[in-house]
């Protein structure tokens, strides 16, 4: 019961947070009608204006004002991020020691990529979720100093990209084993995954400080500048036109070398591969497509119709961030049984069918190239 303790203490942990959330947005000076403090995003939660940054609090609305956008969901972001951080955080958790104890069982650098989105998705629940959007938004409405604000911005989208570039590695592993199996078995080890994985972080990082100058959409009521324009192109370059590029063509050689003859075994892994870039590619579509729309067509602080969008959209893109065990949980013997090993803190001694289930694909076809030819003219015994 420990692991299971644990979880149950990070629930406790959480749903007073939430109670506090409650009770800070609704006798917040925002529900009045009041500005809010600089640069702040409470309104994806309240039904308060969406309003511009100002450095004070005033008694009566500006022309402008009138115009502002509503937020018509209330508190239901408030209880989807909580819910979704107190379910997702423990199951990453969990995903992660289950996903450890392959690793080290099998070797094999398949694990530690899985490792790696796992970690990653851990990261942008803390920072976007938990940090950025429950504390910062919720409980001091962004009433901190501007510093902060925007490192904890660059910090959001560092673990952003991390999450989603960490796919990228495995997906170009599987079609190496695919498509080029003796050239897998010379460059596939631990040792260069976790380079490779070093490598995608260390970069995610770097990707991260540009967006320190990030423009709140939320508060400005201006037009976009050319900055801003420049950096939400990057942004929905790196986080959904690239890597879904990647994704797309690789997926594509994957399934022709799957339909030519004599068809490669395909394996658990593959439809575990191939069902994660899906999902990924299907909840952050409408979120790219929002911020497209906001940077030429309409502003989220003018148009309801956009910042509903908007709160919806985001919803959906950080919901991919606890998927993830559940497609692993569905799809592969192993996994499953590490999990019920982590659960019953049972040490978990490997076997050989829990080893090679998700290899199977990739394991019959090593053994037989592996297999010694005989000499010609042997005569195989009877």
């Amino acid at each position: 019961m420990g692991f299971i303790g644990t979880i149950i203490k990070l629930a406790h942990g959480f749903i007073p947070l939430l109670f506090c959330l409650y009770v800070r947005c609704k006798h917040s000076p925002g529900v009045t009608g009041r500005s809010l403090s600089p640069r702040g995003r409470a309104v994806v939660m309240i039904d308060w204006s969406n309003v511009t940054a100002s450095g004070y609090q005033e008694l009566g609305p500006k022309p402008e004002e009138l115009q502002r956008s509503k937020c018509v969901l209330g508190f239901i972001p408030v209880i989807y991020y909580s819910v979704l951080l107190c379910v997702g955080v423990p199951v990453n958790v969990l995903t992660a020691v289950a996903l450890s104890r392959l690793a080290c069982r099998t070797k094999k650098a398949l694990y530690y990529y899985l490792l790696a989105v796992t970690g990653s998705d851990i990261l942008s629940q803390l920072f976007i979720i938990f940090v950025g959007f429950l504390l910062e938004t919720a409980v001091f409405h962004r009433d901190v100093p501007a510093l902060l604000l925007h490192s904890v911005s660059a910090a959001e989208f560092a673990a952003n990209h991390a999450s989603i570039w960490a796919t990228v590695p495995l997906t170009v592993d599987r079609y190496v084993a695919l498509c080029h199996p003796l050239l897998h078995r010379q460059i596939s080890y631990p040792a260069r995954a976790r380079r490779t994985i070093a490598a995608v972080l260390a970069l995610s990082l770097l990707s991260g400080v540009p967006f320190f100058w990030w423009s709140d959409m939320w508060r400005n009521s201006r037009p976009p500048t050319g900055l801003d324009a420049v950096l939400i192109w990057t942004h929905v370059t790196i986080i959904y036109f690239l890597p879904c590029g990647i994704f797309l063509v690789l997926n594509s050689l994957i399934i022709r070398a799957a339909a030519a003859p004599p068809p490669p075994p395909l394996g658990k892994t593959t439809a575990m591969l191939l069902a994660i870039t899906s999902v990924f590619s299907v909840l952050w579509a409408p979120r790219t497509a929002v911020v497209i729309y906001h940077l030429y067509v309409s502003s989220v602080h003018r148009d309801w119709r956009v910042h509903l969008a908007y709160d919806l959209s985001n919803m959906l893109a950080m919901l991919n961030t606890a998927v993830n065990f559940f497609l692993y949980c569905f799809v592969s013997k192993p996994f499953r049984g590490a999990v019920r090993d982590v659960v019953l803190l049972r040490g978990g001694a490997p076997t050989n069918a829990s080893i090679s289930s998700l290899y199977s694909g990739n394991n019959k076809r090593s053994q037989r190239d592996s297999t010694p030819l005989s000499p010609p003219g042997a005569r195989k015994p009877l």
